[in-house]
This record gives structure tokens, C-alpha cells and sequence, in this order.
């Protein structure tokens, strides 16, 4: 019965994902993945969040929700085109802004659960 879990949590994820993704892309005149960057630091906040908490939730949460939401696959589609396209900066600034916010999310998300 825990993979009905992960998939509802996928069920919630994969949709807010994309629907989160366009949001924040409408609101910047940027080839900059800022909407992938979002979603990925949300969702390593939420799984810091759920640092010890019980496995039902982690597998509904974390599994399902989190990585239905967040992406590591596009993140890194987007850099190799934002670096193929001349853009080199950006596709460096994704890499260490991502990796940096991402971390920085999840030992939040972390510190708020020991709270």
C-alpha cells in the first residue's frame, strides 16, 4: 500500500510542478530557468522539512510529492542549452545558484523541523 503514497504525492507534484513552472517563466523576459530553480528549491525545502518525520509522510511527501515536483533532469537540459546557445554566464549562474539555494532550502527546511 506505500506505493499508493508516492503516486497520489505524484498525482499533487507533477501537476503543480508544471503549473508553478509557468507561472514563474510568464513573470521574466529571461532564457533563465527561473521556474525550475523555483520548484527545486521548494522541494528541497519540503524535504528538509520532513527530516524524521514519519515514513507515511515521507513517502507521500517526499517520494511522491517531491519528486514528481522538483527535477534534476530539466535543470540540466536547461543549462546545457542556456551554455549551447552562447549563454555561458547564465548556464553557470543556473549551476551554482540552483546547487547554493537548493542547499540552503533543505538545511532550512531542516532546522525549522528540529522547531
Amino acid at each position: 500500500m506505500n506505493w499508493l503514497l508516492v503516486v497520489g504525492g505524484a498525482m499533487v507534484g507533477a501537476p503543480l510542478r508544471y503549473l508553478t513552472d509557468r507561472a514563474v517563466q510568464a513573470r521574466h523576459d529571461s532564457v533563465f530557468p527561473w521556474g525550475t530553480l523555483t520548484v527545486n528549491v521548494w522541494g528541497s525545502l519540503i524535504l528538509g522539512l520532513l527530516t524524521g518525520a514519519a515514513t507515511h509522510l515521507q513517502l507521500l511527501l517526499g517520494t511522491g510529492l517531491c519528486g514528481a515536483l522538483t527535477t534534476y533532469s530539466t535543470f540540466s537540459y536547461e543549462t546545457l542549452r542556456l551554455a549551447e546557445t552562447g549563454a555561458r554566464l547564465q548556464a553557470a549562474l543556473n549551476v551554482v545558484l540552483s546547487v547554493a539555494a537548493g542547499l540552503a532550502a533543505a538545511f532550512a527546511g531542516a532546522a525549522l523541523a528540529r522547531l
